[in-house]
């Protein structure tokens, strides 16, 4: 069973499913069944801390890179978007902006 109180807190949270490999292997770290990289190496941490902080750097800018895209798109329809958007408070680029993300993220059956 875990014992530290962190491990408790994670184990609470519902947002966190864990299978029986990922409960063992929470046991081991536990009961010092593994051994820091940090402590018996640590230039080899040091190297794979830099190559996980630039892989998560690029992953961040690749998911939030902008780009941008010319549609030709019918006149009425832009304005009935205006309108909405005008209705939400937001400019219309933005509105769309956020329809296309809902639709290519799912949120937005189409």
């Amino acid at each position: 069973m875990l014992k530290s109180d962190v491990m408790k807190g994670f184990m609470m949270n519902d947002n966190f499913k864990l299978d029986k490999d990922e409960l063992q292997i929470l046991e081991d770290i536990e009961n010092d069944k593994y051994v820091s990289l940090k402590k018996t190496n640590p230039k080899q941490f040091e190297e794979e801390m830099e190559i996980a902080k630039i892989a998560a750097k690029n992953t961040i800018e690749r998911l939030t890179k902008k780009k941008t895209y010319t549609m030709k798109l019918i006149e009425n329809d832009v304005e009935s978007i205006k309108g909405m958007a005008l209705e939400k408070g937001l400019p219309y680029q933005t509105f769309i902006a956020s329809l296309i993300h809902q639709i290519a993220t799912k949120q937005i059956k189409v």
